[in-house]
């Protein structure tokens, strides 16, 4: 049997055949799309409805604060804490009227596994008065924390 792969005159066909490099790409895309790691550290959080008209009477609150340490150690009120206790901490503040504010505020050299096991607790307590401090220090991006500020 004869194939033919061109002109019937015997020159070689000088067309370039793409069906392997197709097929060589589309391997390739494949690999590369599995190859991508997919994003799951993602902690969703209930963010309140902004109000039309802000309420006229503002009810004072005492405030709790958890905050995160370069270590990883998370601290209630000044005080550090194990996971435990501060599932404990958070369920004996609902029980308080008005529920007091809770401010978050890790550090910037704070682990980021550990801030997002914190805000999951957090998440998962039923704390309604809820609240970021300290985002103001980082408002510009690549400005390292208190740069400019002389020391004593």
């Amino acid at each position: 049997m004869a194939i033919s792969g061109g002109k019937d005159d015997g020159e070689p066909m000088m067309e370039m055949n793409t069906t392997p490099l197709i097929d060589v790409m589309l391997v390739l895309l494949i690999m590369f799309i599995i190859t991508i790691p997919v994003a799951t550290h993602a902690v969703n959080i209930d963010l309140p409805s902004p109000q039309a008209t802000p309420p006229d009477v503002q009810v004072k609150r005492d405030k709790n604060k958890v905050t995160i340490l370069p270590s990883g150690e998370v601290q209630w009120n000044g005080v550090t804490v194990n996971n435990g206790q501060l599932v404990t901490a958070l369920k004996a503040t609902l029980s308080i009227k008005p529920e007091p504010e809770l401010q978050y505020q890790p550090d910037a050299q704070a682990p980021y596994d550990m801030s997002a096991k914190v805000l999951n607790i957090i998440k998962g307590s039923g704390v309604t008065a809820f609240g970021f401090v300290g985002n103001e220090q980082y408002s510009e991006f690549g400005k390292a924390p208190n740069a400019g500020k002389a020391s004593l």
